[in-house]
């Protein structure tokens, strides 16, 4: 079974205080469906090509399929309803490739 990954990144950013209490709120549905944050940027990020200068969020499940299950889940929905429209993102979840 190949892993899922969420993929996040933020094309802006309206409202950081609802970014806060979603970050919160996310970081306990991913925790509690066994996922693990890769990485996040809170400062250097290089780009390239036609890379663009964005927070990125990238989080790691055991499956695909929980990938998908942590996204619908009502712990994860109320953390989307506390970001509101606080941010605009491009969120995608990808399969991991076999190892």
């Amino acid at each position: 079974m190949n892993k899922g990954y969420w993929v996040v990144a933020y094309r802006s950013i309206s409202d950081e205080s609802a970014l806060k209490a979603y970050g919160e709120l996310a970081a306990v549905a991913i925790a509690a469906n066994g996922g693990t944050l890769l990485a996040r940027t809170t400062g250097r990020l290089e780009v390239h090509e036609a890379g663009l200068q964005q927070r990125t969020v990238v989080v790691e499940f055991a499956s695909f399929e929980q990938a998908q299950r942590t996204y619908a889940s009502e712990a994860y929905r109320t953390a989307l309803r506390a970001l509101g429209t606080g941010a605009e993102r491009d969120f995608r979840i990808v399969e991991g490739v076999d190892q």
